[in-house]
């Protein structure tokens, strides 16, 4: 069942809309939307769990994977699994964003509804099916970009509100909403596809390529301020962006972030058009480059990695992010 909100010709068109439910997307309103992670259904099975469980303790079993810009994106990344021809735009104006309140509501209703076929799986321990209908986190980051959404300082506080922890991946193409806001993310997630503005460019192919890497550059100048938890995330790429390591160690330094992650590029959905499992690199690809990077940073060591998400993480030595669990 769709969500009661009504203007749907001023969202996504209905064409689009028939898709992406078929794809097990639940539609929030006119432009928001919920779908289960890959490791929400398997840590449900108890067949393992997402790097963030691994890295700040968070239960993918209890995880609402969302967006409040499902089809918009100020960037077009040659990485992403979403495919351009469902992209709407760079800009949500022009027609009214659904009230945060509903939105919540509804993304919620939205989890509980996909998880529900799980309660009778013989694979699913009854009582973890009950504690996922209680979800604890919402990570916000499954396709398009949030700040495009103008109410995502109320989304956030509304969340926080109801006990939820919030993941806010952005690819740094509006500072100043991250500048106002007034409630910030539990964990803000910084991406950075490239260390110079022509690699950077290559990859993530903005809409407005003149002022991306400015609007980039603004928002790591910006995140020393930022009164929260702060992650630079790095998705490499073999041969095209695993080069300049000590550039990406200077602008961390820059970030005043608590954590450096690089994470290597999956050919999956319609990023296999873009770029093939060539392009992917493994776990000692990531390892390797990580302590490239660390090597030019006086504050960098690599702290972890998961090698199911083939991931890496870093963070300054003496930092106590094993206390970090929500």
């Amino acid at each position: 069942m769709d969500s009661p909100i009504v203007n749907l010709q001023l969202g996504i068109n209905q064409e689009l809309r028939d898709k992406l439910k078929s794809q097990q997307y639940f539609l929030v309103g006119n432009h928001s939307g919920v779908k289960l992670c890959h490791w929400t259904k398997k840590d449900i099975q108890d067949q393992g769990s997402c790097y963030k469980n691994k890295f700040y303790g968070i239960n993918s079993f209890q995880c609402i994977q969302m967006s409040p810009a499902l089809t918009w994106c100020t960037e077009r990344c040659l990485f992403c699994w979403r495919s351009e021809s469902y992209a709407l735009g760079d800009s949500m104006d022009g027609f009214n964003h659904d009230d945060p309140e509903i939105i919540v509501e509804e993304m919620i209703r939205g989890q509980l509804q996909l998880m529900s076929g799980y309660g009778g799986h013989p694979k699913v321990d009854r009582e973890k099916w009950q504690d996922s209908n209680q979800p604890k986190h919402v990570a916000i980051s499954l396709s398009g970009e949030p700040t495009l959404y103008k109410h995502l300082d109320e989304f956030l506080g509304i969340c926080h509100k109801k006990g939820l922890s919030t993941f806010l991946v952005t690819n740094g193409t509006h500072p100043q909403v991250l500048a106002e806001l007034q409630n910030l993310p539990t964990q803000l997630y910084l991406t950075l596809a490239g260390a110079s503005p022509r690699a950077h460019s290559a990859i993530t192919r903005p809409f407005n390529p003149k002022e991306a890497w400015q609007s980039l550059m603004e928002t790591i100048n910006l995140m020393p301020s930022l009164n929260t938890r702060k992650v630079i995330r790095l998705t490499l790429v073999k041969g095209k962006n695993m080069v300049e390591p000590e550039k990406y160690a200077k602008l961390f330094d820059m970030s005043g972030a608590h954590f450096l992650e690089a994470k290597g590029f999956v050919s999956v959905g319609d990023a296999r058009e873009n770029m093939g499992y060539d392009r992917m690199p493994d776990l000692v690809d990531i390892v390797e480059f990580s302590h490239q990077i660390c090597e030019n940073s006086e504050k960098l060591q690599i702290i972890d990695q998961s090698a199911s998400s083939c991931c890496v993480l870093m963070a300054e030595e003496d930092y106590d992010w094993r206390m970090l669990n929500i």
